[in-house]
């Protein structure tokens, strides 16, 4: 038997950097007394249980792909890097309202960015970070050279309003990185995983079958807070410990620390689990955007970075985590 011919492969950059970030926040802010009168409860109340403040509901004209091509164009501008330069895109969502397409080829489409490769992935609040891990791993592997990664949810339209347990959690809102080749390593390894035995704790409360079956009407997501909160806290703050490892970095060396912005309480617990410097800037962009899942890291990275709280390289540790339940951190360089 002839033996089989050497298949070429492809040669990347050694090390990846984030080139460029972006943000969309939708035009109508929904303060907490929007919310109260339905779920029987107050501004404190919320304030004090998640530290939300208002957020971001999205309308007419900002749909997922809406959102997602005004946050790429700013990241592109930033990156210095035109849409035909994109080589792939990378849509993290769980509220596209179509089950096909996906919205990463309609995303691309809008901005001029030719034919790359374009597909949505499905990993809820850690979505995003999940998706700077593909990016780093395709530059270096040579299958691209500039990936648009792409976190956002219009999750006002999945949030029950008389739900006590989640109608003020949820916003909307759209964030972008571009991940490109760079001479030195700036973004870390990742450490990532999922415990799919907890499933149950965040998830859509019907499939789409049951609902067309019984006549349910619109699927709404729903949570056990409780259940979520002491994951998030006792099972990511080592996730967090991890990557700075991985990395190679302590935390007295971080400038700042970007969580998922699930819940005030949760970030402020991760902290103190970390034992966290003083002088890192922490994220809490929850206050004035509640929590947009797969948007929220890159949301608040670039409200940091357009606030001054951070400069241009600053060394960041990121982490998303939910539903799934899934869960990914990298230590990253800001562009």
């Amino acid at each position: 038997m002839a033996s089989a011919p050497a298949i070429a492969t492809t040669t990347g950059s050694a090390h990846t950097r984030i080139s460029g970030i972006g943000a969309y926040r939708p035009r109508r802010v929904v303060p907490n007394s929007e919310i109260v009168e339905a779920i029987d409860s107050s501004d404190e109340w919320i304030q004090e249980r998640s530290g939300i403040k208002t957020r971001h509901f999205a309308g007419d004209g900002e749909s997922v792909v809406d959102m997602s091509e005004a946050a790429s164009r700013d990241a592109l501008a930033m990156a210095g890097i035109e849409p035909k330069d994109v080589d792939a895109v990378v849509l993290a969502t769980v509220s596209h309202p179509y089950q096909t397409p996906a919205a990463a080829p309609i995303v691309a489409d809008r901005l001029g960015a030719g034919n790359p490769a374009a597909f949505d992935i499905s990993a809820a609040c850690a979505g995003y970070c999940h998706g700077i891990s593909l990016a780093h791993d395709m530059v270096r592997g040579g299958s691209a050279r500039h990936v648009l990664v792409i976190g956002v949810e219009r999750l006002s339209d999945f949030t029950s309003p008389t739900d006590r347990g989640t109608a003020f959690i949820f916003g909307d809102g759209a964030g972008a990185a571009v991940v490109s080749p760079s001479d030195t390593p700036q973004i870390g390894p990742t450490v990532w995983g999922s415990e799919g035995d907890k499933w149950r704790v965040i998830s859509q409360n019907e499939s789409w079958t049951e609902m067309r079956d019984q006549d349910l009407g619109w699927p709404t997501i729903g949570m056990q807070g409780q259940s979520v909160f002491r994951w998030a806290v006792w099972g990511m703050a080592p996730v967090a410990q991890k990557a700075l490892d991985a990395a190679g970095v302590t935390a007295d060396q971080l400038d700042a620390f970007i969580p998922h912005q699930a819940n005030i309480r949760i970030i402020d617990a991760m902290c103190k689990q970390l034992r966290m410097p003083e002088h890192v800037v922490v994220a809490r962009d929850i206050v004035d955007s509640a929590n947009t899942s797969a948007a929220s890291v890159p949301l608040a990275t670039e409200r940091l970075l357009r606030e001054g709280q951070v400069g241009s390289g600053a060394l960041a540790l990121q982490i998303g985590f939910g539903a799934g339940l899934s869960y990914a951190a990298q230590v990253v360089v800001l562009p």
